[in-house]
């Protein structure tokens, strides 16, 4: 009936996404020419880079290509792809059954292959406790699948009947491990990881950097894995945004690497915060940076916590789904 879902932090930029982004317009109603200086509302072609030039005709932006500042560009550029990537992402969704925050930790939910829904292990072990024999979805009431091959029939309907993310990454998981009487395929792998990801799947975008830094199917190339850690990243991934700071940390960016740690942090991501701490302590950080991480760890504590999910992760250590501040 389930899966866990795999987005721990491993140890395992630059970001080549700048044609998605898109910027507002400084002026209201009109816009000038940098090359010829005509002026209206027509004045839309804009530098292809920084997006912060314009230009009345594809004409006039070859004719100004030369003046067009190079250095400028580059820096407008980077600070647009900065503006994207710190921008604060999106938390994980919450459980459809007891509405609390899902958790970080990949062994604090499941996903449930019935109905395609990510449920915490609170709200899964009340009802395997309750229904020892049937062992139904704590949100369908589907019983759970009774062999691998039917679990991976599963993934398959639903990626073939409502092109679910979820189940593309499940099996393309289960692909590169050889699991669930599957052989091991890392080409199938990438190849529903691409299609997860596509679909907005964070953790796809991470298990393709993953590939890029172990070299699994592909040639190892960390600029293609710091590019899909910041897509996933952006996308909400605390484990992909740890790795950005750890990459930076060791790139002896601290300071970049401190703005990761704090939204990884947030996210729930134990050992961002012990990071911060080793900032800290080596006066690569302020007080109040530290302060504020512990405030914000113990912030997605209290969102994430309950009774119910206590209870789980008591009775079954595979059920954790939080680290104590220390």
């Amino acid at each position: 009936m389930s899966t866990t879902q795999n987005n721990t932090a491993e140890i395992d930029g630059v970001c080549d996404m700048l044609n998605n982004i898109s910027t507002a317009d400084n002026d209201d109603s009109t816009s000038t020419c940098a090359n010829c200086g005509k002026e209206g509302s027509d004045v839309t072609n804009t530098c292809n880079k920084c997006k912060s030039v314009k230009y009345c005709n594809a004409a006039c932006k070859k004719k100004h290509r030369h003046k067009h500042k190079k250095k400028e560009c580059e820096r407008r550029v980077a600070e647009l792809h900065d503006e994207q990537l710190f921008k604060q992402p999106p938390q994980l969704e919450d459980c459809p059954i007891c509405f609390l925050r899902l958790p970080y930790l990949g062994s604090g939910s499941v996903y449930m292959s019935c109905c395609g829904k990510l449920v915490c292990r609170g709200c899964y072990y009340a009802v395997t406790k309750r229904d020892t024999i049937i062992g139904l979805c704590p949100f369908c009431r589907t019983p759970s699948s009774s062999s691998d091959a039917e679990m991976i029939q599963r993934f398959e309907k639903r990626i073939d009947v409502d092109d679910d993310a979820y189940a593309m990454h499940n099996l393309g998981c289960r692909y590169r491990n050889g699991e669930y009487g599957l052989s091991q395929s890392h080409a199938k792998a990438l190849k529903l990881f691409l299609r997860a990801a596509e679909l907005g799947h964070t953790d796809a975008y991470y298990s393709i950097a993953r590939a890029y830094v172990m070299g699994t199917g592909v040639v190892v190339d960390m600029e293609k894995a710091l590019h899909y850690w910041e897509l996933a990243a952006m996308g909400g991934s605390a484990a992909s945004r740890y790795n950005l700071g750890e990459f930076e940390r060791q790139d002896g960016n601290y300071h970049r690497a401190l703005k990761h740690y704090m939204i990884a942090v947030a996210g729930g991501v134990h050992n961002a915060l012990g990071r911060i701490q080793e900032l800290y302590t080596d006066r690569r950080a302020a007080k109040e940076d530290y302060a504020k991480a512990l405030r914000s760890y113990q912030a997605y504590l209290d969102e994430i916590r309950s009774d119910q999910r206590d209870e789980a992760a008591a009775a079954d250590d595979d059920y954790t789904y939080y680290h104590s501040a220390f």
